[in-house]
């Protein structure tokens, strides 16, 4: 018999700031945390200037130096969302046994393999690398520096899917513990800035190029032209719910259904039949249709492919009956870290009842299917709800979010 999993702790580190209140408080405002990026262009062949970066923490300097120095700012983000979550979950004397992690990255820090390489290829040896830059760029790199810092022996999990891995992070840690493996879990996604990032996406067509942070990110928007990278984590953790009961935890809460599908047919090009098909797996694995949804939370990168296929998906499950929207037009596109990070947000956007639409004042591209898009600040009606997060590789992962009973 599949156990039920809740929600009891949640933690964010965004272009916004440390913790889950200043991000929500710069999306219920409908602020823009995206700024300029004027290093890139010393950097001939970009033409994306505009990113979502993370303010400098000084709470970094809480983690002890013996962790610390075996991390990036990737794990760092991850650590500091990860120890939110455990204050708000309550566990002041940390995480019993049967305790697990599972973060999603891109990769191991960017930042770290472009100064390695630099190096090396200068060089011609690694005589100039310290040792420490290997655990950094490890691709497990956050997962591992988690379970470390909070002295976890459970299963280490680290999904490595592009922009789907911060949701396949919670869906695998949603299985876990459904089918008996594990009591709880840290999961979500990070990512940290690298200008290679933006790179890629520009040299596939993808990227934005306006160079007004408060217009560069238009999801759904007839005059949109791209991604607009940025950084973060978003740590969540998962229980088991009979045992969170047990112990007085508040459920803020619970993970009714998940799915990840793969589109053989393109690496690239987005995909309007897997979008659908993934959604409605998600609703299957809930043992719900999908009348019983209140808001779809998009992936919706500003990208005008992507928003096509999964606009036009939306509304072959939805029409226009359910308010739709991205929150990527405040806070750019956060890569592994963005399922993870737009999770917690909807989950907030449960609990206060109240929506957050996307920004930069839309002017819907009927191409992306006649939609309904939430307007600020308008009533999350008690219900479901879906959170999309679809990648490059043709990985597409789908959310089922039940409100805490």
């Amino acid at each position: 018999m599949r156990r039920r999993v809740v929600v009891t702790g949640m933690g964010a580190v965004s272009p916004f700031g440390c913790g889950v209140l200043r991000m929500m408080a710069g999306l219920n405002e409908g602020q823009c945390a995206l700024s300029f990026i004027p290093e890139t262009q010393k950097i001939p062949g970009i033409d994306c200037h505009v990113a979502g970066m993370v303010p400098a923490l000084a709470e970094a300097r809480d983690i002890p130096r013996e962790y610390r120095r075996t991390m990036s700012p990737m794990t760092i983000f991850a650590c500091l969302a990860a120890r939110e979550a455990i204050a708000q979950a309550n566990f002041s004397q940390g995480l019993p046994a049967r305790s697990g992690v599972s973060i999603g990255s891109t990769m191991g820090s960017g930042q770290e393999l472009h100064s390695l390489f630099s190096s090396f290829i200068v060089s011609g040896t690694l005589d100039a690398v310290r040792t420490m830059a290997f655990f950094k760029i490890m691709a497990h790199t956050a997962s591992a520096g988690v379970a470390a810092l909070f002295g976890l022996s459970g299963r280490i999990l680290n999904p490595v899917a592009a922009c789907a891995a911060g949701l396949q992070g919670i869906g695998a840690a949603f299985e876990a513990i459904a089918f008996g493996r594990e009591d709880r879990m840290l999961c979500g996604g990070t990512e940290e800035y690298s200008p290679l990032t933006c790179a890629t996406f520009d040299k596939i067509g993808a990227a934005s190029h306006g160079h007004d942070p408060e217009q560069a990110s238009r999801p759904f928007d007839k005059r949109r032209d791209g991604i607009v990278c940025s950084e973060g984590a978003g740590i969540l953790i998962l229980e088991e719910r009979g045992q969170a009961l047990a112990r007085g935890a508040s459920i803020l809460a619970e993970i009714a259904g998940y799915a990840t599908v793969t589109s053989p047919a393109s690496v690239a090009s987005p995909d309007e039949q897997s979008s659908a098909r993934c959604m409605e797996e998600a609703l299957a694995d809930a043992g719900a249709d999908p009348g019983a949804v209140a808001y779809v939370n998009a992936h919706a990168t500003a990208t005008h492919a992507g928003d096509v296929a999964e606009g036009r998906a939306i509304e072959r499950i939805w029409g226009n009956r359910v308010p739709v929207s991205s929150l990527k037009g405040h806070m750019g596109h956060a890569m592994a870290a963005s399922g993870a990070l737009e999770t917690v947000a909807c989950i907030e956007m449960m609990r206060s009842g109240r929506i957050v639409a996307g920004r930069n004042g839309l002017v819907p591209d009927p191409e992306c299917g006649q939609l309904w898009h939430a307007e600020q600040g308008q009533t999350l009606d008690r219900g479901l709800v879906v959170k999309n997060s679809f990648a490059l590789g043709g990985i597409y992962a789908s959310l089922v979010l039940a409100p805490a009973e």
